[in-house]
C-alpha cells in the first residue's frame, strides 16, 4: 500500500532496535585514522542525532544520514566536515538504509520495525510518498538499492524484496513484492536479508544476510538466486560475520560488518557465483559501522553503537576505500 503526501503526515508505531551478536574474523587488517591525505577530518558529527544507521551519497561530496530513532533526515558535505538537520521526520518514522536518486532528486529511506518506506523529495523536503511494505512489529525493513527502474527494499525478518518503480514522471509508482526462493529467501532466527545493491548494470542484485555472514546474488525478475562463495586469497572459505550494509561498484564489493568493526573488500567474478577477499578495513574511529556511501577512492561510514546505548553523540567516519591490500 502506498500512501501519497503533499505535505507532512504523523505515523505512529514502535521502532525496533536491533540486537545481535558479535564474532569476529580473522584476517589482515589495514587501520585508518586522522585526517586524510586531502586534509579532511576522518570524523563528521551529526548534531543533535539520536541514533544513527543509514548514509547515502548525493550530488558531489554531499551525504545524507539518518537517525535510526526518530527518522530525521541529516545533510552533510565530506569535504568541509560539517553536517546539519535537513529533515525532521513526523514523528513515529525511522530511517535505516537510504539511497538517492539523483536524476529525480528523491531519497528513498527504509522504515526498519515500521514496516514502511519513504520517499523524500530533496528540493522541497516534503514527504513524497509512504509505503507499508509489511506488517509493523514483525517485519524490519533494513536496507534498499537503486537500479534505473526504481529502488529495491530487503526485509530482515521475510525473504522477499519490495520494488518501488519510478514511473516516466520520475514519481515513486505502486510497489510490488518479490517473494525469494531458498537459498536466500529461507528466513532464520535472528536476522536475515540485510544491505543490498545493484550489480551488473542493475540485471542482478546482490543481497547480504546476516545471520550467515553470507552474499547472495539475486535475479530480479523471478527471485531465483544463489549463494556468492567467498574465499580468502589461499581459496579458504569466509564468513562475512556481522554483514550489515554493502557497497557495489563495477567488479567490487564493500561489506561492512557492524559489531566486527571492519569492512571487507571482495572482489567478484563476472558471474557473481565468488569472490575473494581483497583486504580488510578498520579504524580507531569505527563503533558498530553499519553502512556506507562510496565517494571515489573513500568511503563513509556511520556509526550505530548498538553496543553503547548510552551514547549521546553519532557521527560518519571517512576511510580509504582501497585500504586493506
Amino acid at each position: 500500500m502506498r500512501t501519497t503526501h503533499t505535505g507532512k503526515s504523523i505515523r505512529r508505531l514502535a521502532v525496533g532496535i536491533l540486537a545481535l551478536a558479535a564474532f569476529l574474523v580473522p584476517a589482515p587488517l589495514a587501520s585508518a585514522s586522522g585526517a586524510d591525505r586531502d586534509g579532511r577530518s576522518p570524523v563528521l558529527h551529526l548534531p543533535g542525532a539520536t541514533g544513527a544507521e543509514g548514509i547515502a551519497a548525493g550530488e558531489g561530496s554531499t551525504f545524507f544520514a539518518g537517525d535510526r530513532l526518530n527518522g530525521n533526515i541529516f545533510r552533510g558535505d565530506i569535504d568541509t566536515g560539517k553536517a546539519k538537520l535537513f529533515i525532521k521526520a513526523p514523528e513515529g518514522r525511522a530511517a535505516l538504509g537510504m539511497k538517492v536518486d539523483r536524476d529525480n532528486d528523491l531519497l528513498f529511506v527504509a522504515g526498519g520495525a515500521t514496516g514502511q518506506a519513504y520517499v523524500y523529495d530533496l528540493d522541497t523536503k516534503e514527504t513524497v510518498a509512504v509505503y507499508e511494505l509489511a506488517p509493523a512489529g514483525a517485519s524490519f525493513i533494513n536496507d534498499v538499492t537503486l537500479t534505473r527502474g526504481g529502488a529495491w527494499f530487503t526485509n530482515s525478518r521475510a525473504g522477499e524484496l519490495y520494488r518501488v518503480p519510478i514511473n516516466r514522471d520520475g514519481r515513486p509508482d505502486d510497489v510490488r513484492t518479490l517473494s525469494l526462493e531458498a537459498p536466500a529467501g529461507t528466513v532464520d532466527e535472528g536476522f536475515n536479508l540485510n544491505g543490498i545493491a545493484a550489480a551488473d548494470e542493475g540485471h542482478k542484485l546482490i543481497v547480504a544476510h546476516t545471520g550467515r555472514g553470507a552474499l547472495y546474488a539475486v535475479d530480479p525478475t523471478d527471485g531465483f538466486n544463489k549463494k556468492i562463495e567467498v574465499t580468502d586469497s589461499a581459496g579458504v572459505p569466509v564468513a562475512l560475520t556481522n554483514v550489515d550494509g554493502i557497497v557495489v561498484r563495477d567488479g567490487t564489493l564493500w561489506a561492512v560488518q557492524n559489531l566486527s568493526n571492519q569492512v571487507s573488500r571482495v572482489d567478484l567474478n563476472g558471474r557473481l557465483s565468488s569472490g575473494e577477499v581483497r583486504g580488510v578495513i578498520t579504524s580507531e574511529n569505527f563503533d558498530v559501522p553499519t553502512t556506507a556511501a562510496l565517494f571515489g577512492d573513500t568511503l563513509a561510514l556511520v556509526n550505530a553503537k548498538f553496543t553503547t546505548p548510552a551514547a549521546t553523540s553519532f557521527e560518519a567516519v571517512l576511510v580509504k576505500a582501497c585500504a586493506g591490500g
